[in-house]
């Protein structure tokens, strides 16, 4: 393999980024990649707790795809055994643990995903229950050893639940130690994170350390705010945009965030190189220029990302006949009534909606129609008199016949 100048690696690899712990020992690492001709070892770390990605994990596996461009091994690390544990990070309270099982089901999905940025030839995929499994209880109470109940509650969510008396158990404290036994059994050289991944990505370093193996390097990325704009995404807040949402719905959302995030999408979201941001940051300054404009550019290349040309066009043109013009779609789906029905349980049988309460939240949110009369009450029935539109959200239609 030939490698690029470390230089021209390292200006590549730092875009974008939010920290190099430390830089100096990333550019060592190059250079000496380079010059023994021996790509480095990239971990990702991936906690299968729920089995949807969005676009926030775009931003970290974006990343780890530069890597792999730039001639360096990739390695995903599917934490099925972590899972068991519960990720504390950010959290307030302890993190619901998973079964083995439901975390490799989730896991399928996940890499599965993966696909549609990391390039899957020069991808190693790893299950940490491989080794973390094979631990005994003398090898766990030696790793705990290592490190001291004070460096652990250096931590801010410890640090936050215990000045607020939030229990923390014991087995939390495992989390970042696990995290670190999988860079020790892997070797890895450089490991990536969100921010909020900071914490258990030095703990790594720290175990490398002290069993005397060259420490990582440490690179954490941003986070993405939803599209409320306030949150980072996440499935549980619901202000997610996932890879596998319809071209339409995924158009139809990025059109609603707001203008003062548009520059850092096209940062994260998209591959924009330098120029393209520079032209998009000057626009957006340009009174002449309506930001709609820029966020209809932005759109289109996320659903392009995920989708094709062909589903962008068509989700735009959708989005122009049915958000601008109010017109109905062609080809909107329908649900045989054979006896008359409350519109909560029609909606959910037809598959609109994924749950009887989000749809009785859309009706008192004032977000469902029949025949462009908005629905008031929950209560509401369905008669099979004739055909009718519903209309759920700005952008899901039913017909019923």
């Amino acid at each position: 393999m030939k490698f690029l100048p470390s230089k021209e690696q390292f200006e590549i690899i730092k875009q974008g980024v939010e920290e190099i712990i430390p830089e100096s020992a990333l550019i060592k690492k190059l250079e000496n990649s380079k010059k023994l001709n021996r790509p480095l070892i990239i971990k990702l770390g991936c906690d299968p707790s729920r089995p949807d990605l969005h676009l926030g994990h775009s931003i970290v596996l974006k990343k780890l795809r530069q890597f792999q461009d730039l001639g360096h091994i990739a390695v995903l690390v599917i934490g099925d055994f972590t899972a068991m544990i519960g990720d504390p990070s950010g959290r307030n309270k302890t993190r619901p643990q998973l079964t083995i099982e439901e975390a490799r089901e989730n896991a399928k999905t996940y890499v599965e995903q993966s696909h549609k940025i990391l390039d899957v030839k020069n991808l190693k995929t790893l299950y940490n229950s491989t080794w973390l499994d094979k631990m005994s209880f003398s090898d766990v109470v030696k790793l705990s050893s290592i490190y001291t109940v004070a460096r652990m509650m250096e931590r801010d969510d410890f640090t936050k639940r215990f000045q607020s008396k939030i229990p923390i158990s014991i087995h939390e404290f495992l989390y970042p130690l696990a995290q670190a036994q999988d860079s020790f059994y892997l070797k890895s050289d450089v490991e990536l994170g969100g921010t909020d991944q900071k914490f258990n990505l030095l703990v790594g370093r720290d175990i490398q350390k002290h069993k005397n193996q060259n420490p990582q390097c440490v690179i954490t990325m941003p986070l993405l705010e939803g599209i409320d704009g306030v949150e980072k995404m996440s499935k549980s807040y619901g202000n997610h945009i996932g890879f596998y949402d319809k071209p339409e719905d995924m158009y139809g959302k990025v059109l609603s965030i707001k203008d003062d995030m548009i520059l850092k999408w096209f940062q994260f979201c998209t591959d924009s190189d330098v120029s393209t941001l520079n032209k998009i940051e000057t626009d957006l300054k340009d009174r002449k220029i309506n930001p709609m404009k820029i966020k209809r550019k932005l759109a289109r290349k996320i659903v392009e990302t995920f989708h094709n040309k062909e589903k962008s066009r068509d989700a735009e043109n959708h989005f122009n006949k049915v958000v601008v013009e109010k017109g109905i779609p062609a080809d909107i789906p329908t649900y045989k009534l054979v006896r008359e029905d409350l519109i909560v349980n029609v909606i959910f049988d037809s598959g609109i909606l994924k749950s009887k309460s989000e749809v009785r939240r859309m009706i008192k949110q004032g977000a469902v129609r029949i025949d462009s009369v908005l629905v008031k009450d929950i209560s509401q029935i369905i008669k099979p008199k004739k055909d009718c539109i519903l209309k759920i959200g700005k952008r899901r239609f039913l017909k019923i016949i």
